[in-house]
């Protein structure tokens, strides 16, 4: 049975060193145990200054990144490069100073791809990437661990509180009129979260605490949904967990 633990840590800086040497076993457990490593990652301040720390861990020497496969859990659909892109920052960030091999990372398409404007076809690219990762028969590979960053209205990935993506039912999708600039991005759905062995929920910051409460408290937001197979972790500083419950 699936477990949610809430974890709690004093700031920003600590949350992010928290993160990454949580990251780092874990990744370093996985191929132990499988071979290799599969990880998801999210965008945003947090997670950059996560990838920031990993790069300074010693621990980092013991992974082998050549049998570490890197994906990502949405996308703002924008050129390659442009420095809003989930994958520029975290390639600037971590990425480009690792031995990794550039076949096992797998950005989500830019709209200067193949696909041009499309998004639909993009997402469905995609889609096609995940399943030629995946075991015979299947439409998604194993991920490990799958982090996520928590918005301010409770979205998590491209997946906006009322917002007709969530009814989609493949293993990812485009999104428009996001409510967030800008309004076209590519996602993976709730069910392919849904299928990580772990999802990390990671927040800092007085403006979370307000989604994180309610969802904790049994309140129905995209973040709510978020859950993994074996374990739910919630990664927070305490700013964000000011309106966690004390049963939580």
């Amino acid at each position: 049975m699936s477990e949610t633990v809430v974890v709690v840590v004093p700031d920003a800086d600590i949350l992010a060193s928290t993160v990454a040497a949580r990251l780092a076993i874990k990744i370093i457990d996985a191929q132990a145990v499988h071979g290799s490593a599969s990880v998801v990652l999210t965008g945003g301040r947090v997670a950059a200054k996560v990838l920031r720390a990993v790069r300074e861990l010693p621990a980092s020497a013991a992974i082998d990144w050549s049998r570490v496969d890197l994906w990502w859990g949405d996308e703002r659909y924008l050129p390659s490069g442009d420095p809003d892109r989930n994958e520029t920052q975290a390639r600037d960030a971590l990425l480009d100073k690792l031995p990794l091999d550039p076949a096992r990372v797998h950005a989500m398409p830019a709209s200067d791809g193949p696909d041009g404007a499309d998004a639909v076809a993009a997402a469905a690219g995609y889609a096609s990437e995940l399943a030629a990762a995946a075991e015979p028969g299947a439409a998604l590979p194993r991920f490990d661990v799958l982090m996520l960053g928590v918005g301010e209205d409770g979205h998590v990935a491209s997946l906006f509180p009322d917002h007709p993506v969530l009814q989609q039912t493949g293993t990812t999708a485009a999104t428009f009129d996001s409510p967030k600039p800008p309004p076209v991005r590519v996602t993976l759905t709730l069910s392919t979260i849904q299928s990580a062995d772990e999802v990390w929920l990671i927040a800092a910051g007085p403006d979370k605490a307000a989604p994180i409460g309610t969802v904790l408290s049994g309140g129905h937001l995209p973040a709510a949904s978020a859950s993994g197979v074996q374990r739910t972790l919630w990664l927070l500083d305490q700013a964000a967990a000011a309106n966690v419950p004390t049963r939580a």
